[in-house]
């Protein structure tokens, strides 16, 4: 599979509809359309990181997918860092990950940690939330910041939770401001019941092969432990 040259966001988006999935950053561990971070770009690159050009900052690309498009998701999905998967291989990625089970299923099945489950509850009874009103809602205290931060990252991972766009605190007088902060919710609320329902047709292993497959289209010097865990989480 041939990816072309990314000159721009339009570029972006429609090299990963070509994927698929891409981690996020220069090189990744298994595939990235970005083929260099913030520290390697070569001179004279056609885009160029942390300059807040939103045509051609890749930094302003995990947000303007979720703004701009209804087919790609953005969260921490690979190795615990951020990544893209299009509409098309989402129902691949909850089959391989999670067998399509059920948040309450995975939970009883003891798949699910216990600060998971209580930031799960909260996003699943809320619109999109940031962090601040997550912990608030789910009444998490100071010294459980480590337990919510490795929960968090576990429902991304998992696909239970995704991140769906971004907002500023809103003051007294309803005027925004400080910085923009990261708006979660439920991958239900994010795609709609469409893409589980597919999932839930798919045989576990049969999506697995079928994400390395396309892995191996894309990088073939793949590493295999890398694969495995790319597609497992």
């Amino acid at each position: 599979m041939t990816i072309s040259e990314i000159y721009n966001f339009e570029d972006f988006c429609r090299e990963l509809g070509t994927a698929g999935f891409s981690e996020f950053g220069g090189g990744g561990e298994v595939f990235s359309l970005i083929r260099y971070g913030w520290g390697s770009q070569p001179y004279g690159a056609p885009i160029r990181w942390h300059t807040g050009d939103p045509d051609t900052d890749p930094w302003q690309w995990r947000l303007r997918v979720l703004s701009e498009c209804d087919d790609i998701a953005y969260a921490k999905v690979f190795f615990g860092k951020g990544g893209f998967i299009t509409r098309e291989w989402y129902p691949y990625f909850v089959a391989a990950r999670r067998d399509s089970r059920t948040f309450d299923e995975s939970y009883y099945d003891g798949l699910v940690s216990r600060p998971a489950k209580r930031v799960f509850e909260v996003l699943s009874s809320n619109a999109a939330l940031p962090t601040r009103e997550i912990k608030r809602l789910g009444g998490f205290g100071r010294e459980e910041r480590s337990a919510f931060d490795r929960a968090l990252r576990e429902l991304q991972n998992m696909l239970f939770i995704t991140i769906c766009g971004s907002g500023r605190k809103i003051s007294g007088a309803g005027d925004e401001y400080g910085w923009d902060e990261m708006l979660y919710c439920t991958s239900e609320a994010f795609w709609g019941a469409d893409v589980f329902a597919e999932a839930a047709e798919l045989d576990r292993d049969d999506a697995a092969r079928a994400i390395q497959d396309r892995v191996r289209e894309l990088n073939p010097a793949a590493p295999a432990a890398r694969v495995r865990r790319f597609i497992s989480g």
